[in-house]
């Protein structure tokens, strides 16, 4: 049983703690934040579990794995403390600002012996795996992924407060937050693309509020849009030689049809989804348990998650996107 403690109070941690219930394998025994309330309070429906407002001491008690879900500009240095202390690491998406800084956290996690993983959840579904499989045998045309998610925060920025997410300072923007399960969708489906542009509408803070971009392979590109001022209903769409197949979201998918080019459609046996972060959950589980069995799968994530990392800020760049850490 992996002891778990959580870095972070909001609404996402309590999504993975409930993951992590359903997966088995992990026991919560240890919370984390600058104020003793907020612990307590974001603790309280767990029963027993320890509080800390002492990272230090945190990060030296009894856990296995931390789950880290820290504003985003801090994850780089709450990885280190967590990785120096000999604990692993599942950090929320985006793990971190730039390649220079998630380079050095992966040389810090292999002094130190312990794993690093980037929970972004869309690439561990089996039905992304699907439909991968699905694709295999198909010469792929073209995509246009779209994830416009209206954010919570928009009152607040329409009346001129910028909150956390779409700070500079705070390694914020569409992008990084939404634009990320796109870039981790074409890669799981395509692989890693020649070349990145993006395009962006920028806040006064320096990041963005929504954009389009293009990930472009050699016989193909993927075209990318992104909100988080707008809520679609629109698909998702793969274009191969055979049709085009239909996905109602790029993460947490639920429902795939093919639209062959004889005018026949054809719906793909997906599976049900009973949490959408189970089954990153259980893949972790699974790692972190039996690291030399799971070492390959392990290298893969690390390499793909940094991959990833790299073509965000080579789209951010192609913006003019800088974040205070890229300083």
């Amino acid at each position: 049983m992996l002891k778990l403690g959580i870095i972070g109070t909001g609404t996402i941690a309590h999504q993975f703690i409930q993951a992590a219930q359903l997966a088995g394998g992990y026991e919560l025994s240890a919370v984390y934040s600058r104020k003793k309330e907020t612990a307590s309070q974001f603790a309280q429906p767990y029963g027993d579990v320890a509080l800390y407002t002492d990272l230090e001491a945190f990060v030296n008690s009894t856990l296995d794995v931390i789950y880290l879900a820290s504003p985003n500009s801090l994850h780089y240095q709450h990885a280190l403390t967590i990785l120096q202390a000999g604990k692993h690491l599942i950090v929320e998406k985006p793990a971190f600002s730039n390649p220079r800084e998630f380079s050095h956290v992966v040389e810090v996690a292999k002094a130190n012996n312990v794993l690093i993983l980037e929970a972004a959840r869309n690439y561990h579904e089996a039905n992304l795996g699907l439909i991968a499989d699905f694709l295999a045998d198909k010469v792929i045309y073209g995509a246009s992924f779209n994830f416009a998610q209206y954010s919570s925060r928009m009152k607040n920025l329409l009346d001129g407060i910028y909150d956390n997410a779409f700070q500079s300072k705070m390694s914020g923007g569409a992008l990084v937050d939404l634009g990320i399960y796109e870039v981790y969708a074409a890669y799981k489906l395509f692989g890693q693309p020649s070349s990145v542009r993006y395009t962006a509408d920028l806040l006064p803070t320096g990041v963005d509020v929504s954009g389009s971009g293009q990930l472009v392979y050699k016989d193909f590109h993927v075209s990318m849009i992104v909100r988080k001022n707008a809520q679609s209903a629109l698909p998702s769409e793969i274009y191969t030689d055979q049709g085009t197949l239909v996905l109602n979201h790029i993460q947490g998918l639920q429902e795939a049809k093919f639209h062959g080019l004889d005018g026949d459609v054809k719906t793909l046996p997906l599976k049900a989804i009973r949490h959408l972060m189970l089954e990153e959950a259980q893949a972790f589980a699974a790692i972190l348990t039996n690291p030399k069995e799971y070492k390959e799968i392990y290298n893969h994530l690390l390499t793909t998650a940094q991959q990833v990392n790299e073509t965000l800020t080579l789209m951010r760049q192609d913006a003019n996107i800088r974040f205070e850490a890229d300083l």
